[in-house]
């Protein structure tokens, strides 16, 4: 369910932005706008100044009069608007027999159609903008002034890669590192669909590790092979009437010392608690600024009754703050950047470096990743739906039949030649392009369930 309302949610928030955009260009340019749709295909509720509120289909006989019918449709997928004098998704031709009148699209001058064609996709490229530049404004961004790697654990998939604790990670794939954020970033986004080779200092000199793509982890939240110094890993939930809450223990405590022994990750905490079962085991843990010492004697299974969680930041990492301007640039470099990550990993599927179920998502990954982020907070959500405007306006600005770059380059051929394509090519043109789409849409969503 919260799959489900947060897809909803999501999708229709950003085909709204985009929807709008159209809208309010084509109405500032004195053309009708005949419907305005959340959705595809059959109406399911709607609103018009002539009818007011309805269920289901308008009658076929019904004429708008310049009257813009607001409807949701039964495939929540998308939507569109429909404007007079345009051959669009709707496919309604039946303009084509009259004469141009002054409301029409195919009326109004070329820059006019430009402008209402690529407003949707400004729209979405604003409102990811706007989240950018709060989201670097107000809280700014999380830096980790480290790149030491702080535990490599026996027989884990680090130690199996030959890191070693306290290997210092100079570059990867030849780029300088300086943050941990820039090693997570360069592992999981900017090396996509490549092997690594990972330039670590230990004892004083340089060594190169070499790793195939095949042995890093999907994606970042299983970055637990490797852990940074100044990371910690604490206590997010205490269980009733357990050996934990029995010694005082709490939830937010962080692991400092499990029998003396320093603790950096969580399968350093499982191995040391799990290995003493009803034997009294030393901890320390630190709460707020207190160090605290605990005893607790784990039950027969191995366990004391807790949850545990990484992520826990020491004094080496903070969050980089911009002021109001600053934070304008950020975000318009934030689009930059993940526009060019967005076309290199089209050409990585291309060139068959990147699996295109993996890069490519449909209803079903965008409702998980919508309920993660969410669950991971609002600002987590707010920034998945940066994401995803983004996304959307990448793909809509491209020369495809259907999309809104397909409709800008029949635009520009008409401006370039000072003739109207006729509507039947257009007819054609926009049904191959749907059936493809179609068929494309078909195998992401496929894709989607067999990987969920």
């Amino acid at each position: 369910m919260d799959y489900i309302i947060y897809f909803a949610l999501s999708i229709g928030i950003l085909v709204f932005i985009h929807e709008f955009g159209h809208f309010a260009a084509a109405k500032l340019c004195g053309m009708r706008v005949e419907v305005f749709a959340i959705g595809f295909g059959r109406r399911l509720i709607g609103w018009n100044k002539k009818t007011g509120f309805t269920f289901g289909a308008l009658p076929k006989d019904f004429k708008g009069e310049g009257n813009t019918d607001y409807r949701l449709s039964m495939l929540p997928l998308g939507g569109y608007v429909k404007i007079s004098g345009m051959v669009d998704e709707s496919f309604d031709t039946k303009f084509a027999d009259k004469e141009p009148q002054p409301y029409e699209f195919r009326s109004k001058p070329i820059w006019q159609k430009i402008f209402v064609i690529t407003a949707g996709v400004v729209m979405n490229l604003m409102l990811a903008w706007a989240i950018l530049w709060g989201g670097n404004f107000f809280q700014g961004k999380p830096v980790t002034n480290t790149t030491t790697i702080a535990y490599v654990g026996d027989g884990s998939l680090a130690d199996s890669l030959k890191f070693k604790s306290h290997d210092k990670i100079i570059s990867i794939n030849g780029e300088k590192v300086k943050y941990w954020e820039e090693v997570i970033a360069q592992l999981f986004i900017h090396s996509l669909g490549e092997d690594v080779n990972v330039v670590v200092q230990r004892n004083g000199m340089e060594k190169t590790i070499f790793i195939p793509r095949s042995r890093i982890p999907e994606d970042e939240s299983q970055l637990n092979f490797l852990t940074p110094e100044g990371i910690r890993t604490g206590i997010s939930e205490v269980l009733k009437d357990s050996p934990a809450m029995a010694s005082g223990i709490k939830s937010g405590d962080i692991f400092l010392k499990i029998n003396h022994v320093p603790i950096f990750s969580n399968q350093q905490v499982i191995k040391r608690i799990s290995s003493n079962p009803q034997k009294e085991i030393s901890i320390v843990m630190l709460r707020g600024e207190d160090t605290l010492t605990f005893s607790v004697t784990p039950g027969k299974d191995g366990m004391i009754g807790i949850g545990i969680i990484s992520g826990f930041a020491g004094g080496s990492s903070h969050y980089r703050t911009y002021g109001f301007f600053e934070s304008i640039y950020m975000g318009l470099a934030d689009i930059v950047m993940i526009t060019d990550l967005t076309f290199n990993m089209v050409g990585k599927v291309f060139s068959g470096k990147i699996e295109f179920g993996k890069a490519f998502g449909g209803p079903v990954k965008i409702a998980q990743f919508a309920a993660k982020s969410a669950d991971r907070g609002f600002l987590s959500f707010l920034y998945f739906l940066a994401m995803l405007s983004l996304s959307l306006a990448i793909i809509n600005i491209m020369p495809f039949p259907v999309l809104d770059g397909g409709h800008l380059i029949i635009i520009l051929i008409e401006g370039i030649t000072k003739r109207e394509i006729p509507v039947k090519i257009k007819i054609a043109i926009q049904n191959t392009g749907l059936i493809v789409l179609l068929l494309l849409m078909a195998f992401v969503i496929y894709n989607d369930i067999l990987s969920f």
